[in-house]
């Protein structure tokens, strides 16, 4: 059992975070026959935890839900664990470099405990913001579970057409999310600001334009103030407003952006972080500094933590170019050979 794991003192590499990238990382890593450690939060943290269907994983025809996939994601790392090791629930703290190691700091029941590699990889991930009802975000998670409120529309915009669709947001993002869903062929698509202005602090110019694709698309904008939400059963996105009024929608995406994108870790190793926070790599996953955009010897990142696009089969992807690329540069007690590529030098 994962509670039961012993950690060792010393790994070839860290990892930190149990989602899809982690758990792709820390599977790789043990077909590498080189030593992991996943440190992770626990499962109901990764985004796709409570997404109840996805289509676009390989080998699943039918769809598969998030837990399914990281539980049988999980059974695989299970089968190298003589060389990974899984812990969870942990809460990572101190993280640092030492010489040419990582020192990780961590608390797992109420026990603080170090571990140290020679490599290090992030995949931390990110959190969705959620809209909130009464200054709680607990009120929108059923619609959420059951799919009805969806987050990402790359993963769920092929299920949209003919239906009616609310876009939540105030953001530029939002605009555009509700402009990008027409792409589907939806009934129609409104976008609700939840009481608060339609892009604040915008640059007029923007503004006027992002304004006139929603007028060019006969997108209405509904400002009233969301205080309710109901039609589970129906499996509807219904709303109660503060006026009184209430509204029915199939769908509903959420276009807040990020509550959290992990980056405090990155920085205190000196990574450089872009403007939405993500980290900064090359396309091996090896991290860039902060100020000369170098790369951070044996530091990686993958996943959703990491700049580029958010989708679980690029997490594997990243994943698995970040661990072979560690293991050829910076694990092997030997150069790579030349049938191994990537960038020159250790």
């Amino acid at each position: 059992m994962a509670g039961l794991v012993r950690p060792k003192p010393h790994y070839d590499l860290v990892i930190l975070g149990g989602g899809h990238a982690g758990l792709q990382a820390g599977l790789k890593a043990g077909l590498l026959h080189q030593s992991a450690i996943i440190l992770d939060r626990g499962p109901k943290f990764s985004r796709s935890y409570y997404a109840p269907a996805m289509d676009n994983i390989p080998g699943f025809p039918d769809g598969i839900s998030g837990h399914r996939l990281l539980d049988l994601q999980l059974a695989q790392v299970r089968k190298v664990a003589a060389w990974t090791d899984y812990v969870a629930p942990v809460a990572v703290g101190e993280v640092r470099r030492e010489g040419e190691e990582f020192s990780v700091t961590f608390e797992r029941l109420r026990t603080r405990q170090t571990v140290r590699g020679r490599a290090l990889l992030l995949a931390l991930g990110v959190v969705d913001r959620m809209p909130e009802v009464g200054g709680k975000i607990d009120p929108i998670f059923p619609w959420a579970n059951f799919g009805i409120v969806d987050f990402c529309m790359i993963c769920d915009g092929h299920n949209l057409p003919g239906k009616t669709v609310a876009v939540l947001g105030t953001e530029p993002l939002a605009v555009n999310t509700a402009l990008d869903l027409l792409h589907w062929g939806p009934a129609s698509v409104s976008l609700l600001t939840h009481g608060r202005p339609l892009l604040p602090g915008v640059p007029e110019e923007e503004r006027a334009e992002l304004l006139a694709g929603l007028e060019a698309h006969s997108i209405p904008v509904r400002t009233e103030e969301i205080v309710g939400f109901e039609g589970i059963r129906e499996k509807r996105f219904g709303l109660r407003f503060a006026d009184g009024s209430t509204t029915v929608f199939d769908k509903g995406f959420s276009a807040l952006g990020w509550y959290s994108t992990h980056d405090d870790v990155a920085r205190g190793l000196g990574a450089k972080v872009t403007p939405d926070g993500y980290v900064a790599t090359d396309e091996d996953g090896r991290v860039l500094a902060e100020g000369d955009g170098q790369v951070i010897p044996g530091l990686y990142a993958a996943g959703d933590q990491r700049d580029g696009w958010k989708q679980i089969p690029e997490a594997w992807a990243g994943a698995e170019r970040a661990v072979i690329h560690a293991w050829a540069f910076y694990l092997s007690e030997k150069p790579p050979s030349a049938s191994v590529p990537g960038a020159p030098g250790r």
